[in-house]
């Protein structure tokens, strides 16, 4: 099954309603696609790619702006079977430049600036032998993708992947190591889909804020409208919470999605400004631990809905799910207890097992289901490094540590974060969230100097409230050993959801504070 036959199935059970709607000038008004101009859109472009020499199983790179035909584009090439290909573009240079060599893809599709790149480092773009780009203007070599499309019949026949043909490979950030492309089956997205509409119950009357641009391939597949925000996607942290709160109200809004860093600067504007949004049912954050005082602003301003955070990767998503309500009765005492973040229940169809536990039962999390990807992309380090194969099921390692009580998985931080000391692991989100309790701290980090733990607070640096940290350090057991605490105006963030703390970095800037 082709993932573009749920689109084709909403096509026909909504013709008329709109599908996808993007600002103009700011917001002040907005251009919209009905399901029955998507699809029209979907088949012109698909047969556009055919016109120029796309092949099923060629690997696309996408490098465009998530507009309005970001979607179109995709799942054209979806349509055609070839093999949709994204990575972050602020990844570090050579890191991204390493992912391209290793890759070897055979299309570009991309800005002009993209183009340009090419010509710049043309031993990496050399396995590449089809440029299109989606503007008009002159561009050695490359081809106009929007050239004539009227003129392009819309009919075209989707194709039938077989069980091992990809639909995508999508890069991690590489926030944590290298980054690494995920292969993605046909399967694998109609499996999320339905997975996440389930979860939610979501519907065709739904509408969708997406602030991750990726999750409108699941709301338009689910007969969703969706409707992109006002934002710089490769700077949530940095979005306009006031142009946020005018696209969720224009369009009704009931699902916003994407980074907790997106939704921490409206979740202020919104408590500041005395507003609410009655019309929003579900806040999904993902990418980081979400703090308490998130939920609870959203408590206020959502009145007939509530915060959710869903746990997964890209190699396996979802894996769990929680939501702000659930946490702030049941939870939140117990992460600044230092028990970690609650998670949430396994999905439906995911099984978890904790594995190489320690004697607190902390150990590394394991999940398989239908979402789990089989491998790498031409990576069989990685690969094995990640990848248990079971007969014929594949299970995961997230690369997290954590444990499962009363049914319940409980995260306690990612496996390269946990600093090991005189015998005893310190687990970062428990440390953090006995830290973050304290009266005063914004947020902690633990990372690991001269090989000893060490908190780093971030904010202008405070004497009082570095002794009061002192004194939690000195009083608990579970922080028994941590060596100093430091200050540092603003934390380094990841490239992707700008809300991981990137926390080698952070040490090392630490260290050369201290020199």
């Amino acid at each position: 099954m082709n993932v573009c036959d749920l689109l084709d199935k909403a096509i026909l059970d909504f013709p008329n309603k709109v599908s996808i709607t993007a600002p103009i000038n700011s917001s002040s008004s907005y251009r919209s696609y009905t399901f029955s101009e998507l699809g029209a859109r979907v088949n012109r472009i698909a047969n556009r790619f055919l016109e120029l020499g796309v092949k099923p199983q060629d690997k696309v790179l996408i490098f465009l702006k998530p507009d309005i035909d970001f979607c179109a584009i995709t799942f054209a090439l979806f349509k055609i079977g070839a093999i949709s290909v994204f990575i972050d573009p602020g990844m570090p240079k050579k890191m991204f430049l390493k992912c391209l060599r290793d890759l070897e893809p055979d299309v570009l599709v991309g800005i002009p600036r993209v183009h340009l790149l090419t010509w710049i480092f043309p031993r990496t773009f050399r396995s590449i032998r089809l440029f299109i780009k989606n503007t008009s203007g002159f561009e050695l070599r490359a081809k106009s993708l929007f050239r004539s499309l009227d003129r392009v019949g819309n009919g075209v026949e989707s194709y039938r992947p077989t069980s091992n043909d990809l639909a995508a490979i999508l890069f991690t950030s590489g926030g944590t190591g290298p980054a690494k492309g995920v292969e993605y089956t046909h399967d694998i997205f109609i499996n999320q889909t339905l997975m996440l509409k389930n979860e939610f119950s979501l519907n065709e009357n739904d509408i969708d804020i997406p602030g991750f641009p990726l999750f409108s391939f699941f709301t338009l597949a689910m007969g969703m409208k969706s409707a992109i925000p006002d934002m710089d996607f490769a700077k949530p942290r940095e979005c306009s919470p006031e142009l946020l709160y005018k696209n969720i109200i224009d369009h009704n809004a009931t699902f916003l999605a994407g980074s907790p860093a997106i939704w921490v600067r409206l979740a202020d504007y919104c408590v500041d400004n005395g507003l609410t949004l009655p019309t929003v049912k579900y806040v999904t954050l993902f990418g980081a631990p979400v703090k308490k005082s998130l939920h609870e602003k959203f408590e206020k301003i959502l009145p007939n809905g509530t915060t959710y955070t869903p746990y997964g990767a890209t190699e396996c998503l979802p894996v769990s799910n929680i939501s702000g309500k659930e946490i702030l009765r049941d939870f939140s005492h117990a992460t600044s207890e230092g028990l970690g973040i609650c998670v949430g229940k396994p999905l439906n169809g995911v099984q978890v097992e904790i594995i190489n536990t320690d004697e607190a039962g902390i150990g590394e999390i394991t999940v398989t289901s239908k979402n789990v990807t089989k491998r790498y992309y031409r990576n069989d380090l990685a690969t094995g490094n990640s990848k248990i194969y079971k007969g014929d099921t594949v299970w995961h390692n997230m690369g997290d540590v954590g444990y499962i009580r009363d049914g319940q998985l409980w995260f306690c931080g990612r496996q390269k974060h946990v600093v090991k000391y005189k015998n005893k692991n310190f687990y970062p989100t428990q440390v953090e969230g006995i830290v973050n309790s304290v009266d005063g701290v914004q947020n902690s980090a633990l990372v690991s100097l001269n090989d000893g733990p060490a908190i780093v607070l971030e904010g202008v640096e405070q004497k009082e409230l570095r002794e009061k940290v002192n004194d939690v350090i000195k009083s608990n057991k579970k922080l028994d050993g941590i060596k100093g605490v430091f200050f540092i105006e603003r934390f380094p963030v990841d490239i992707r959801h700008n809300i991981k703390i990137d926390r080698l970095k952070l040490a090392d800037i630490v260290m050369e504070k201290s020199v």
